[in-house]
């Protein structure tokens, strides 16, 4: 299992950010190694479920993501199955004028043979795509 967090400041209201998060489209904007993501449908708790397909080292993984905690405007959690199979949280505290959007996410290779040899990497790997996705974020919503 592989896990991976870190949160940014951004000079936005706290629902601004959520809402701007709640929108599954809007991943593929901001994370450089998603290369789509299609809404599916709306689940009664107001969250989403979508498909993503997410390209690491050449290889592209398709799966879904469903809200399985829908907490506006504080939290979502989603259950990554498919590809990858794993969690992703993101959380809006109110800091200041603006807000601290945090992400952890907790995954499986999809080959466990290559788990243990490839983690190292696959950490390193997603720890920049992570950086580089909340100050893209921070980018795209400080506008």
């Amino acid at each position: 299992m592989v896990r991976v967090e870190d949160d940014v400041y951004v000079a936005v209201e706290p629902e601004t950010a959520f809402e701007y998060m709640d929108v599954p489209e809007h991943q593929s904007e901001i994370s450089p190694s998603l290369s789509a993501v299609e809404t599916v449908e709306e689940l009664p708790s107001g969250g989403k479920r979508a498909t993503y397909a997410y390209r690491m080292g050449g290889v592209t993984l398709d799966g879904e993501v469903t809200a399985t905690d829908y907490d506006p405007p504080d939290r979502i959690v989603f259950e990554m199955t498919g590809g990858i199979e794993g969690t992703i949280e993101w959380t809006f505290t109110p800091e200041g004028d603006g807000v601290r959007v945090g992400y952890a996410a907790e995954y499986d290779l999809p080959i466990p043979v290559l788990d243990r040899l490839a983690a190292p990497f696959v950490r390193k790997y997603n720890e920049r795509e992570l950086a580089t996705t909340l100050e893209n974020l921070k980018t795209r919503l400080e506008v």
